[in-house]
């Protein structure tokens, strides 16, 4: 089984629990702090492929960590709080995607990485997202499965922008961005196989009743 920072979650989860206690008491829903997250993702990633400053990139490392626990806590606020949504599991899936996009956009500014490259990451992380959604249409559970999936690309991110701040990248990080699309590839044949088999499972157990 491909390892992925996913099977971590719950131990950030209970790291955030005190505050998505204290939001919801404050009367912040889950749909807010997705649209936020959103939001400041598409005007930090817009702006600084605009503005490809190295040192800005610096920055990054850190918005990672405060997007993957606002992720979290809206999740958290969803679920345990009582404020799931149609409207939510619109916004979760469509807002990730978006954020994603353009947080990896800038690279495409910096050398050595290959412009080409980092679209085609960021059509493979849309297509992954995609096909984990689509398990839930086939009688399977969102998939998750990795390498490579939501919170692996952003640890990639951030090590990566800590790099462009810190120091000139070599020639051969450019290969960087193909390796880890055939990782996302990988990721999405995984969450395929793994949707068959678990739609496949409970089939079975439901012709068995």
């Amino acid at each position: 089984m491909a390892l992925t920072l996913y099977q971590i979650k719950p131990r950030f989860q209970n790291l955030l629990r005190p505050l998505v206690r204290l939001l919801a008491g404050a009367g912040v829903t889950a749909n807010q702090v997705t649209l936020a997250a959103c939001a400041l993702s598409l005007v930090f990633g817009l702006g600084l492929y605009f503005h490809p400053e190295p040192g800005l990139f610096a920055v990054m490392p850190l918005w990672m960590l405060l997007r993957m626990a606002m992720n979290a806590i809206d999740g958290m606020l969803a679920r345990e709080h009582h404020q799931a949504s149609r409207l939510g599991a619109y916004l979760n899936e469509i807002c990730d995607v978006l954020a994603d996009a353009a947080l990896f956009l800038p690279l495409a500014a910096i050398a050595p990485f290959n412009p080409l490259a980092v679209g085609v990451v960021i059509v493979l992380a849309a297509v992954s997202e995609l096909t984990g959604v689509l398990g839930q249409t086939i009688g399977a559970s969102r998939r998750y499965d990795g390498p490579m999936g939501k919170s692996d690309r952003a640890l990639l991110l951030g090590v990566l922008s800590l790099w462009i701040a810190l120091a000139t990248l070599p020639a051969w990080v450019a290969w960087v961005l193909p390796a880890a699309a055939l990782l996302i590839l990988w990721n999405i044949v995984n969450r395929i196989r793994n949707a068959l088999t678990e739609a496949q499972t409970s089939d079975r157990g439901a012709a068995a009743k």
